[in-house]
């Protein structure tokens, strides 16, 4: 039987080659994204991701099987706290009564290896206390101190740090509803592309994030870890992050950090 599965960013990258493996086993795709979606709408305001979700949810009947988060902006500025941190969490909170009620709900985020990269303490702790407006304020400061790219690493530590403590938080891991991360590490998308059209900024990335096996990889390699994470057959995960970043991780944090 078809699965309700809805995909923020399903456009474009990860997103859209999630969306194809998941018609190809016959699920249907609820996809939402700024336009050209199912659904569209704006996930970086609070209007925008409530109205996202009524949809979601009307438009699945009020069963969502599966929501898998891969909307987000690489782009320094402030939409990398309203769009990557709280058009995910608040979105998918917003879903949980939908998710509750299907008979194997599953939530996958898109994370990053940079959320393992140094960050902003108080941007960090004040997504993670739901305070968009003394986010954006520590967003703010941070792009007038000339820090704006620590904002991603931000976004991201944050997200991985709320999915840990939400899945085991009441109303998810006791209803039968895992949340998980996947955590790419270079994936050659539209949104990264920035990056190898910049030699200088290329060679930092490649610093930054080593890939000893199999270096770049394509949107379906992470597409394929989420469709087992989001699947039937994923029981007991929960509460983790899986890098899918060719060895960056290890080779970053080293054997003893796990």
């Amino acid at each position: 039987m078809p699965r309700n599965i809805v995909v923020t960013g399903s456009g474009s990258g990860i997103g859209a080659a999630l969306t194809t493996l998941l018609r190809a086993q016959g699920d249907r795709v609820i996809g939402v994204d700024l336009r050209g979606g199912e659904i569209d709408a704006d996930l970086s305001t609070p209007d925008g991701r409530a109205a996202a979700a009524v949809a979601a949810a009307e438009a699945a009947g009020g069963v969502v099987d599966a929501v898998v988060t891969c909307a987000g902006v690489s782009v320094p500025g402030k939409a990398m706290v309203t769009v990557n941190y709280f058009g995910t969490t608040e979105f998918v909170t917003a879903l949980r009564p939908a998710l509750a009620a299907a008979p194997r709900p599953r939530v996958v985020l898109i994370g990053s290896i940079s959320g393992t990269q140094p960050a902003d303490p108080d941007v960090v702790a004040a997504c993670l206390a739901e305070d968009e407006d003394k986010a954006l304020t520590y967003a703010e400061r941070a792009i007038a101190d000339g820090r704006a790219r620590k904002l991603y690493p931000s976004s991201k530590s944050a997200l991985a740090q709320w999915a840990r403590r939400t899945a085991v938080a009441a109303g998810w891991a006791d209803a039968g509803i895992p949340v998980n991360v996947v955590a790419p590490g270079i994936v050659l998308t539209p949104m990264s592309a920035d990056i190898f059209d910049d030699p200088e900024m290329k060679k930092v990335m490649d610093t930054a994030v080593p890939m000893p096996l199999n270096g770049y990889s394509q949107p379906e390699d992470i597409a394929r870890a989420v469709l087992f994470l989001a699947s039937d057959d994923n029981s007991h995960i929960t509460g983790q992050v899986l890098y899918v970043d060719g060895g960056a991780e290890a080779t970053l944090r080293g054997p003893e950090d796990f």
